[in-house]
């Protein structure tokens, strides 16, 4: 008999002790509307695409040896020179688009080529020794195709298993000082090779690095960041500041926030998860002072994030006939309320 009498003083005292005052009154007309401000993501990487120039007919001509001056001192081009030549254009297409190798491009006794559409890669083999061309792990070969299959042994060979699977053509001539050209297609490229043989000199391997993909998995990776970004409410919250201390009143629509709090520098308004498919209400802010000041807020997912504190906030929705939503900070409630969850 005597706990329960002693108890009854204990929850009244707590039950006294979370009870808050209710917020004073405010008009409508001290709030000023908050300013909504664009989430800006920080991607992880910055891609910076290299432009390619686009070479296009008739543009950019050199002037050539049979440049003649006009009757009106213009400089021009016979007709002679203006006549197409095959043979020098396939020779100077072929060799612009030649690829040698580099001491830069060595990794071990490996030659790394950057890879290009449409580039030729050259490729220096001796008699009596294998070079090999790695292509991309995961990459399927579907044909390899040689200019002279006579002089000039291909053949094809894989290495790892499962994703790291890696496809391998091996060249190897019979003879110096002869020639050929070499095209591999596989389920995600082509290539094009120029082979010449040497006495001396060879290569022992060949791969390719692709720019391409790395863009495309850089891609990727920015578009993850951006969405764990947009799931988390802010980062550096510390639990320990947070303060839930916020009353809400007025009308019961259905985009009611769920709850309200801060961490000492932001305040957080957590609307239903339903609220991204309706119309966001605008949120109005009143002054810590009482009087009308202008806020910035975000929109994060479900969240509203309010960049300081304040005195009493309203939602509003609607012209004539608004549906108001007022939050406002209480005080903060006692350790005792709170620990018998007042």
């Amino acid at each position: 008999m005597f706990r329960i009498l002693l108890a009854s003083p204990a929850l009244g005292l707590a039950a006294a002790c979370s009870t808050t005052p209710a917020p004073e009154p405010v008009s409508a007309e001290a709030f000023v509307a908050a300013t909504p401000a664009e989430e800006v993501y920080e991607r992880s990487v910055e891609i910076v695409e290299t432009p390619v120039a686009l070479p296009l007919p008739g543009q950019l001509k050199p002037i050539g040896l049979h440049a003649r001056t006009g009757d009106d001192g213009a400089i021009g081009q016979s007709p002679e020179s203006q006549e197409a030549d095959p043979a020098g254009t396939i020779a100077e297409g072929r060799e612009s688009a030649l690829i040698e190798p580099s001491v830069d491009g060595y990794v071990n006794a490996v030659q790394v080529y950057p890879y290009t559409e449409g580039a030729l890669y050259r490729l220096y083999a001796s008699p009596g020794q294998v070079s090999d061309i790695a292509l991309q792990p995961g990459e399927a070969l579907v044909s390899v195709s040689a200019g002279d299959t006579v002089r000039w042994v291909v053949g094809d060979t894989q290495s790892g298993s499962g994703a790291k699977s890696r496809a391998h053509v091996l060249v190897k001539p019979i003879s110096a000082g002869i020639g050929t050209n070499l095209m591999i297609a596989t389920d995600r490229r082509t290539y094009h090779l120029e082979l010449e043989s040497v006495d001396a000199g060879y290569m022992a391997a060949l791969s390719w690095r692709y720019p391409a993909d790395e863009i495309a998995r850089l891609t990727v990776r920015n578009e993850l960041a951006i969405e764990r970004e947009a799931a988390s409410i802010e980062s550096g919250l510390a639990l320990e500041n947070l303060n839930f201390d916020y009353s809400l009143s007025g009308d019961s629509p259905d985009w009611k926030p769920v709850r309200v709090f801060d961490d000492g520098r932001q305040v957080f308004i957590q609307m239903p998860d339903r609220i991204t498919t309706t119309d966001m209400p605008p949120l109005f802010v009143l002054g810590a002072k009482g009087e009308a000041e202008l806020v910035n807020y975000r929109v994060r997912g479900s969240y509203y994030i309010v960049d300081r504190l304040f005195r009493a906030a309203e939602l509003r929705l609607g012209e004539k006939d608004q549906t108001v939503v007022r939050i406002a900070r209480t005080e903060r409630r006692t350790g005792l309320a709170a620990l018998f969850g007042g």
